[in-house]
């Protein structure tokens, strides 16, 4: 299974952020804009995990963020992965008080090591809040949108809980979707509508 643990900014959040993108999506014919439904900033991502781990991976992810606090943050300005220059991704940053960016980070840190712990070994180099909001499939010259995202700074929210999501890349003729498995509270577990908790 593919897997990444997430923060989902609110619904508040994401559609005021639609708001902004939506009218210049025409403007860029070679990018493939990332739909709403799939907005996350992502803690650790896993390839290849075995379903039989996923039980473990939430109660790991369960424990090692339990004590933290929420986080006021927001969407704010944007970059380019790997260079402004021969961009294949664009998103926007992540920003907030340095208390809640430095909670985030270490966030990140505890979700990653969580999986570790159990043997889904994350992927990536360091950790660089972000929420990816379009892809090329070829590299091109991303300055003229960044000055677009920098022209955004969207409202404040509070993370208080990371999702554990299952990436369907879109097998047959199905779109990609993410589907959540579960949700783990930043003071406790908790699973998200219709799911039952791991046993």
């Amino acid at each position: 299974m593919r897997i990444f643990a997430a923060v989902v900014p609110t619904e508040t959040a994401l559609e005021d952020l639609a708001e902004f993108l939506d009218p210049r999506r025409d403007a860029g014919p070679d990018l493939r804009w990332t739909d709403s439904s799939l907005w996350h900033v992502t803690t650790a991502f896993m390839a290849d995990v075995s379903s039989g781990l996923v039980d473990d991976l939430v109660d790991g992810i369960a424990e090692a963020v339990a004590d933290r606090r929420p986080m006021q943050l927001r969407l704010k300005g944007g970059g380019a992965f790997p260079n402004p220059y021969e961009a294949r991704v664009t998103w926007m940053g992540v920003d907030g008080d340095p208390q809640s960016l430095d909670s985030l980070a270490g966030l990140a840190r505890a979700v990653r090591r969580a999986c570790s712990h159990v043997g889904a070994n994350p992927e990536g180099g360091p950790f660089t809040p972000h929420l990816t909001v379009a892809r090329s499939r070829h590299p091109f010259e991303a300055t003229r949108w960044l000055r677009v995202l920098d022209a955004y700074a969207g409202p404040t929210w509070t993370a208080d809980e990371v999702t554990l999501f299952a990436s369907h890349r879109g097998e047959g003729r199905g779109r990609p979707h993410y589907e959540p498995i579960a949700v783990v509270g930043l003071t406790g577990w908790a699973p998200p509508a219709g799911l039952e908790p791991a046993t």
